[in-house]
Order: structure tokens, then sequence, then C-alpha cells
């Protein structure tokens, strides 16, 4: 994810800007520090939890903390407890970097996870690999970040969904016109757009309308609609974010008497539905998790278990790309044996043949997963699994 959003549910509480777990840092060469001598591994952790994103970050929190607890309860790794220290990035490139530069100083820091969307990612990715410190982004999917040094995704990149979606396009819904509408300021609908432009063209699919905004936050589309709509395109790609689609683009389009398919990437998670929940019939997005992917067993323990910790309430994508996150790390911490470095847990991430909640992989060369895709289709303003789309 990129750095533009709105709040999914009004004011996020302050307690989850607090540090969580071990806070003390310490100074100190951190290039190959052993953390052998505690009975605790420190587990740094950047997210945005304040700011426009906070929805995605909060959602992130739980699911680290939630695995967290699951891995201590079963003893923990190496005979060690994990604990998470969280610091909150707002959102902004200088705090997440000033944040990583706190973590990575902290010799007892055996890895980090995050931060929450790509512009702080990218921001944190040449000190992660100055310091040494293995990090694994949750789901910072922008194809710019440059990956697989020491830092990882749990997540597929832009362009990988982009694909899937032209792809689904013209195999599953068999259309045959398409148009696409994107943020041209934004790096994620950009991006996104680009990769299903070109897949798309390769599909034979004929792409009868490329509109634009300049930013992924705009308020008014009507014009570009407009045109949309006159295209005869059967089907809309438009990448933007939930806060965007769902209150503008979707209604917009419906009112101007689009009655074609709308498809976005994995930031129409959370999508706010309109009072006429009906204009959202015929939506559909990729992503990472769905509850109703039966097709994964990992899905019914994780939702079970996340929902007693958080007063019944389901998780959603990110607090699943989070959990899966922690728990890729304590797998390579588990390879790396007790006296596991900053080095070898890289070294042991970079190997992983990882099963969790959002799929089964393993790691390219540029650190990023090729993993099956959930299609999710709205019906009344609540999404439902469709499918899977296998890697």
């Amino acid at each position: 994810m990129t750095a533009k959003f709105a709040v999914k549910l009004g004011t996020l509480g302050t307690a989850f800007a607090m540090l969580v777990g071990m806070g003390a840092c310490s100074g100190g060469s951190m290039s190959d520090s052993s953390n052998s001598s505690s009975d605790t591994y420190v587990i740094g952790s950047i997210t945005t939890i304040s700011g426009a994103a906070a929805a995605y970050g909060e959602a992130e929190l739980k699911g680290f903390n939630l695995a967290i607890s699951e891995i201590n309860k079963a003893g923990g790794v190496n005979g060690k407890k994990l604990s998470l220290q969280n610091l909150d990035d707002k959102g902004d490139a200088t705090e997440a970097s000033n944040a990583f530069n706190r973590l990575s100083d902290n010799s007892s820091v055996i890895a980090v996870a995050g931060p929450t969307i790509s512009s702080t990612t990218a921001a944190i990715t040449p000190l992660a690999d100055s310091a040494k410190l293995a990090t694994i982004a949750p789901a910072a999917t922008s194809d710019s970040i440059e990956t697989g040094n020491y830092v990882f995704r749990a997540c597929f990149k832009d362009s990988y969904q982009g694909e899937v979606a032209a792809k689904f396009a013209a195999e599953n819904l068999k259309v045959k016109k398409v148009a696409v509408l994107y943020g041209t300021g934004d790096a994620y609908s950009s991006g996104t757009a680009q990769a299903f432009i070109k897949t798309a063209k390769a599909e034979g699919l004929d792409v009868v309308a490329t509109e634009n905004s300049s930013s992924a936050d705009a308020t008014e589309y009507s014009s570009q609609l407009q045109k949309i709509q006159a295209s005869g395109a059967e089907f809309l790609y438009a990448p933007y974010y939930y806060s965007t689609a769902g209150p503008y683009i979707i209604p917009q389009a419906r009112s101007l008497g689009f009655t074609g398919v709308i498809m976005g990437p994995d930031g129409y998670d959370g999508l706010q539905t309109s009072e006429n929940p009906s204009a959202f019939n015929d939506v559909y997005y990729t992503t990472h998790y769905s509850p109703d992917d039966t097709s994964n067993s990992k899905v019914a323990a994780f939702i079970e278990s996340y929902k007693k910790a958080n007063n019944n309430n389901d998780p959603n994508t990110f607090a699943a790309l989070g959990y899966d996150t922690i728990y890729m790390i304590k797998d390579a911490l588990e390879k790396a044996g007790k006296d596991a470095s900053r080095e070898s847990v890289r070294d042991e991430i970079a190997k992983l043949n990882f099963s969790g909640v959002t799929g089964s992989f393993t790691l390219d060369k540029t650190g990023s997963p090729k993993k099956s895709v959930i299609v999710l289709k709205e019906e009344d303003g609540t999404p439902k699994y469709l499918t899977t789309v296998k890697a």
C-alpha cells in the first residue's frame, strides 16, 4: 500500500501508539548482534497506527500481537519468548526512518515487522540493508521498493495483482472491452493500472478507455467516468483505496449509468458502501485472504483465535498479513538456532518455504512471494469469497 488513505472507522485510540513489549534501547554496533544471552527475542515493528492510514496499521498490529501470544503460549522459539516493540510512523517516511533507526540501534532487536505502507517501507529499505536488520513488510505491495537484500514481503506485488485482474477479466468474466481509471500521482494506483493494461492487451482484450486523476484521493470523477461510459466498456479496472472507491468512484459510475463490472486491487479491503448497497453489486477485488477460503486449512483456526483475542471481531486482510509476518520471522528464528543473529535470520527468511493464512509460498530473488490470489465479489454491500486464482 502507498501513502494516501482515509481512516476506516473514526478516530483511533492513542493507546496503539505506545510501545508494546520491551522498549529500552541500547547503542553499539548491531551488524551481527547475537541474541543468545537473553531469554527473549525482541521483534521490532513499525506500523501506521495514527493518521490517515491507521485502519491498516491497527489491523496489522493486532495480527502481530496475536501471533506472538500464540507462539509464546506454545513455548516460544528456541526456548525463548518473543516480545514486540512497536513504533508508530504516522504514515510518514521521515517518521518511519526515525523509528527504524531507533529499532536498529537496539541490539536486542533481532528482526523487524513492517512498515505498513509502501512509501514508508521504501524509506527504510536502505536503512535495513545498512544495519543488516531483516525486515518483512506485511502489505507494502509497490514494485518500486528494492526488496530481496534485507527487506522482504509477506504480500504479493502490485504488478502481480494487476496481472491477475486482467487474466480474471479475460478468462473468468469473458469480457472483451475494458477501461481503466487510476491516480497518476500515486505509485500504487498507477503501477497496478499499468500492469493491468499490459496484461489485458496480451490477453487480447480491447482497452477502450484509459482515464486518470491527478491523485488517488480525489472526490470527483464524473468527467473521467462519462468518457468511460461512452466508450462501451463492459469492465472498469479502478485501482484506488477503499476510502475513495467506496464513497466516490463506484457510486458516481453507477449514477452515470455504468452497469458493467468494476474491479480493484487489495486497496478495496474495507470498502465503504453507500446507503444503496446494490450499487456495489458486480464489484470485485483481488486480495490476500478471505475468511471463506476453505481451500486453506489454516484460515478457520486463525479466525477463531483472532476473535477470542479481539472481542469477537473478525480479522481483515491486514491482520492476516501481519499474523503471517510474525510466523515467517518465527520460522526463520527456529532455523537460525539459539545463536541466531540478524544476518542468519535474514538468510533463513530468504530460504523460507512458508505456509500461512494468506497462502503457501517461497520468496523469489526480489524477496517477494508469488502466491495464490483471492478474488472477492461484493453482494449487497458485503464482500463474498468467489475464487482463488492459483499462482
